[in-house]
Parts: C-alpha cells; sequence; structure tokens
C-alpha cells in the first residue's frame, strides 16, 4: 500500500508513480510536475478516477483527450478544464450526462445550448439556475428541471410559472 509521503518520496520515478496509481489515482498528487505533465502516466490516474485531473499540469488540462476520459468516471471534473476546453460542447455534454452541477463551469455559449442544458438539468434540476435566460423560458427545460427537483420552479422566468403543466408537476391535483 503506497501513501502520499512515499509517492513525494519518489516523485520522479515513473515507474513507482505507475505502480502506486494503479492502487491509488489520486497519489499522482506527489508525482512531480514533469511527471503531471506527463500524458500516459496522467491519462492512467484519470481513466481509474477522474478527479485525478486536479493534479495534472496546466497543459494537459487543456488537452481535450485528458478531460474526455476524466469525466468518463466523474463529470464534475470539467471544473479543472482550461477555459478553451469549457466551450467544447461535446466535452461539456458528456461530463453533464455524468453530472448537472457542471453547467455552473460551462461558457456563457454552452449554457445557452439546449441539448446540453437538458441534460444537466434531468440530473440535477437546480442547475436550471446556471442557464440563459432562453433556456429558462423554454417549458420542455423547465418541465424535466421541475420534476428532477422542484425547487428548481424558482428559476424559470415568470411567465412559464403560471403554465398549467408546470403548476401540475408543482402542485399535483390529489384525488379525494
Amino acid at each position: 500500500m503506497y501513501t502520499l509521503e512515499q509517492v513525494r518520496g519518489h516523485a520522479e520515478d515513473k515507474d513507482y508513480i505507475l505502480n502506486a496509481i494503479k492502487e491509488d489515482s489520486l497519489l499522482i498528487e506527489g508525482a512531480s510536475e514533469a511527471i503531471r505533465d506527463d500524458k500516459g502516466i496522467v491519462m492512467e490516474a484519470v481513466a481509474k478516477d477522474g478527479g485525478a485531473l486536479e493534479f495534472a499540469s496546466d497543459r494537459l488540462k487543456d488537452d481535450r483527450d485528458i478531460l474526455m476520459k476524466a469525466v468518463e468516471t466523474k463529470g464534475w471534473v470539467i471544473c479543472y478544464a482550461s477555459e478553451r476546453l469549457r466551450k467544447d460542447k461535446e466535452l461539456i455534454l458528456k461530463a453533464a450526462q455524468k453530472d448537472g452541477q457542471i453547467l455552473y463551469y460551462a461558457s456563457k455559449e454552452i449554457r445557452d445550448d439546449d441539448e446540453v442544458v437538458m441534460a444537466a438539468v434531468k440530473n440535477k434540476g437546480l442547475i436550471l439556475k446556471y442557464a440563459s435566460k432562453r433556456l429558462r423560458s423554454n417549458k420542455n427545460i423547465a418541465i424535466e428541471a421541475i420534476k428532477q427537483d422542484k425547487r428548481a420552479f424558482d428559476f424559470i422566468v415568470p411567465e412559464l410559472r403560471q403554465d398549467e403543466d408546470i403548476q401540475n408537476i408543482v402542485n399535483p391535483k390529489t384525488d379525494s
């Protein structure tokens, strides 16, 4: 069993680091900057646990292949992505399907993308708060968000709040 302290003691030893991250990919934290900038090693780490992306070099946080692999296990790691990749629809959509919370980190343009926002609200209704006003006005997106979490009602535009279909979700009629 490896510890972070042991890994730091072998920070320049690629083989040691590879063996350590096979056990716990977050141990890449103790690797040298050069190893945290090695695409092969970082890919190995993020394939096991996307959270290892936190410790990757800035250069690799801007590498689409690394990000695509990282979001397979944890969508929220998009928060470590470069600004450039936060505008990548395919990447953000893949992350949103895992964790709707990522909409918070997406670019303004992506927050106005119907497909991405729909994927995000289906698993995190409250994230509607970060969608564009245009999409907070979209009845279908509003319905999906409210179905997932009724509190999303607070983030739809006022014009939709009295809509019959939305009211039926928020205040379902009970048979007496």
